[in-house]
């Protein structure tokens, strides 16, 4: 039987391309993006081997609460791999399930507030799969301007109507709604708990009350709220005082920042959470999380609940890095002032050449420019640890100001 023509197929006459990869279109235009920069002096800035030593700064990573090489975040890893080896070699779903799986769901829960979680093996990964299998062509997704490139591809898989609002715009994202929201069977809203970009957040009970008004699926993106915002490091619904068991909400988040393991995880309601055990193709289709990325999210979370100080702690780093960024004259936009920090600078150029000589003066951060960000946009990026002394971020901030002066 020939094939059936859908209304969402098209045919287009192309000329036939050549198959050798290195010819490919996008392929050129990368090589010829990295020659430019070459020939303008400016060092690629990516894949270093990180280095450790006494007199290096790192704010380029995600370590916020100080538990990635936690000794029992370590033993608990051991104590995983001793039991159930380095993988657990198949999907959940037909022989892959360990006890350590539900322990760290039920945790993650319990932690949020919510009724049921369920992790994953990768934390974009988490956003292609729910978003792309949730949403189609009958449908509308609805991003914050600055959403992570892992909801844009599952946008983007849906074959869903994709439109972007103006960054923390909810006069701009209610208009939006007025018009587009009527055409569509199911819409979803997608912010993040904590930009990584900007370093801000999104006034969730505002979007709450959109929600309620246009009645569209919202889905909060929590990689890098979770541990980080709110009294006890429990994100951007305790920080705004919200009920994660209200509303139709997606509560997302990864496993690879406070709680220093690789994946991610959804939670939501228990029925919800079951519908997608048993239907989520990046879950169902997938090996199971590893055992000792398991562990060492459970352990981390569980050292985090039982040691709120390490938030407060971060806190009181953050405040300091702010007020010395601020005293410097340095412009951070509309950054919160929490673990996340932007210092924007004029040009592309400007960005790499500071960012360079930052990690030859021992500060290692990253320049984020084009297409990343608009080209007006560039900006140096810092994360921050507890585990930070007032002393090196004072020396960190002093190099900066010296390599700008020059």
């Amino acid at each position: 039987m020939g094939k059936v023509d859908t209304p969402h197929d098209t045919i287009t006459e192309f000329a036939p391309e050549k198959y050798e990869l290195e010819s490919l279109p996008e392929v050129r235009r990368f090589q010829e993006r990295l020659e430019k920069a070459q020939c303008a002096g400016i060092q690629q800035p990516y894949f270093r081997l990180r280095e450790t030593g006494p007199d290096r700064i790192n704010l380029n990573n995600y370590n916020y609460l100080g538990l990635n090489g936690h000794p029992e975040v370590n033993q608990a890893a051991i104590e995983a791999i001793q039991q159930y080896g380095t993988s657990v070699s198949a999907s959940r779903l037909v022989g892959g399930e360990v006890s350590l799986h539900r322990q760290l769901e039920q945790e993650l829960a319990s932690f949020l507030g919510t009724e049921d979680a369920l992790a994953l093996v990768s934390g974009h990964a988490t956003n292609v799969t729910l978003i792309s299998f949730l949403m189609g062509p009958a449908d509308l997704v609805v991003h914050d301007a600055c959403a992570h490139d892992s909801a844009i591809r599952g946008a983007l898989a849906s074959r869903a109507r994709r439109v972007q609002f103006p960054h923390n715009d909810l006069v701009a994202l209610e208009d939006l709604l007025i018009r587009e929201r009527p055409k569509f069977r199911r819409t979803l809203v997608l912010v993040e708990g904590l930009y990584s970009m900007d370093g801000d957040y999104p006034d969730l009970p505002g979007l709450i009350a959109l929600q309620k008004k246009y009645h569209f699926i919202l889905m909060v993106d929590e990689a890098h709220s979770l541990g980080v915002l709110g009294e006890t490091g429990r994100g951007i619904a305790e920080l705004q005082s919200v009920d994660r068991r209200q509303g139709d909400i997606i509560w997302m988040g990864t496993l690879s920042k406070s709680l220093a393991s690789c994946g991610g995880y959804l939670a939501g309601s228990a029925q919800f959470i079951n519908f997608l055990k048993h239907s989520l193709p990046g879950f169902v289709y997938s090996v199971g999380l590893t055992p000792p990325n398991t562990a060492s999210a459970l352990t981390a979370l569980k050292i985090l609940n039982r040691e709120p100080e390490r938030v407060e702690k971060l806190r009181k780093v953050s405040n300091h890095f702010g007020n010395l960024l601020k005293e410097a004259g340095l412009d951070t936009g509309s950054c919160a002032g929490i673990a996340v920090f932007p210092v924007f600078l004029d040009d592309p150029h400007e960005t790499m050449r500071v960012n360079e000589q930052l990690h030859l003066a021992g500060v290692e951060g990253s320049g984020i420019v084009y297409p990343a960000v608009p080209k007006s946009q560039s900006r140096l990026r810092f994360f921050l640890s507890n585990r930070h002394s007032e002393e090196r971020l004072e020396r960190a901030v002093e190099i900066l100001k010296q390599i700008l002066r020059n």
